[in-house]
């Protein structure tokens, strides 16, 4: 285990924290999204909540019209405003309609009946403040309460990893039109992302993997980074960002040709404490106080390492306090209690890489569908939004 500056003498109060978290936090009365997460609290059962779904449907494509593919992220619309509808699921694509990762600039919104708009097409022109190398829309998508949609980005130039470039969030309003980015200060490589909400704030989640990949050629580097990113909402006008945190740092990242980049993916926080997928190690992390602390906690605690995880990347909470990871190796969904317990596996994808070849999968975003109803995730061989029912 790897502790940052100052962690090491809290390490029984840390462990201590991470022990009977919930799903949704009530910190100062705010809401937490985890990676879309919005129910409020699981029916009382001590089955593990994978295990009330056994079926597996497609909701729809998630191709626009303009061709673009492997689908990244995922985000389910809360609260109906401007172009959103509750119950609606945001994806983003991260490649465009020739399959060139790290160059998809749309997000789709579909309805659980499968009806399919675009949401919106980013044209890296219309971004107010520049937006590094382009556009390439990744797992990093989360929708607001009042309805603003932040999305990462991470661009490449034809899908050529060498020229992978540090990207930025793009804040959309909730018609779709681009009204703010954020650049800089540490965002370098935006992966996945999660928020807690507030009346008049929020706070983003951010997993960062370009710090020293691509210079590395391949090779594994030390510098995965989770950052804090404090936002001031302030109605109509675009959020304002206040301040920027590194809560976690040296997590293990490389280049990879099927996957473009391997690194720390999905995020969730419950009671307090953010937890990660350390894809590249195969196990989950754990970052105490995530929304208080001021230093990095470096790597943080380990939950739980390999069993059923075999590179995990998105991550989200279930209802009760789970933990929800997606497997880049077997195309499994494996659900971990906060002591550690890995209690219930489920195969998502009939084809996943082939044992012993590195690959980037197929499954990335997830997220709980409203009232318990399962799970939504991408499969991104498909190009396909699917649900756990």
């Amino acid at each position: 285990m790897e502790m940052g500056e100052g962690a090491q003498g809290d390490m029984r109060v840390l462990r201590r924290a991470a022990i009977g978290a919930v799903a949704v936090s009530s910190v100062a009365g705010c809401l937490v999204i985890a990676t879309a997460l919005g129910a409020a609290a699981q029916p009382s059962s001590a089955t593990p909540f994978l295990n009330h779904f056994h079926r597996i449907k497609t909701v729809a494509s998630t191709v626009p019209g303009n061709g673009d593919v492997n689908p990244y992220g995922v985000a389910v619309v809360r609260r109906s405003t401007g172009r959103l509808r509750a119950g609606d699921v945001l994806v983003s694509n991260f490649n465009n309609r020739k399959n060139q990762q790290g160059t998809g600039s749309t997000i789709v919104e579909i309805s659980p009946r499968g009806a399919v708009t675009r949401f919106a097409r980013i044209n890296p022109s219309t971004v107010a403040v520049p937006c590094p190398g382009g556009m390439g829309l990744t797992t990093a998508l989360v929708v607001l309460r009042s309805g603003w949609v932040i999305v990462g980005s991470l661009p490449t130039v034809a899908g050529n990893v060498n020229t992978a470039s540090s990207g930025c969030l793009i804040v959309l309003d909730s018609r779709g039109h681009v009204r703010e980015s954020f650049s800089g200060r540490g965002i370098n490589g935006p992966w996945d992302m999660t928020a807690l909400n507030g009346p008049n704030f929020a706070d983003l989640f951010v997993t960062n993997v370009l710090n020293g990949t691509v210079k590395a050629g391949g090779k594994v580097v030390h510098r995965g980074t989770v950052l804090r990113l404090a936002l001031r909402l302030r109605g109509s006008r675009p959020p304002l960002l206040a301040r920027v945190t590194k809560i976690g740092s040296g997590f293990a990242e490389r280049t990879d040709p099927a996957a473009l980049v391997v690194g720390p993916t999905g995020v969730g926080l419950s009671h307090g404490t953010l937890y990660v997928a350390d894809t590249v190690n195969s196990r989950i992390q754990g970052i105490p106080f995530a929304v208080s602390r001021r230093f990095s906690a470096g790597t943080g605690f380990n939950l739980t390492k390999r069993g059923a995880l075999n590179g995990p990347l998105g991550l989200t909470i279930a209802p009760g306090g789970d933990i929800l990871t997606v497997n880049a190796g077997n195309g499994k969904i494996v659900e971990t209690t906060p002591r550690g317990l890995q209690v219930a596996v489920k195969t998502l994808n009939s084809t996943p890489t082939p044992p012993g070849q590195p690959g980037n999968g197929a499954l990335f975003g997830l997220a709980i569908k409203p009232h318990f109803g399962g799970v939504y995730f991408v499969d991104d061989d498909m190009n396909t939004l699917r649900l756990l029912h």
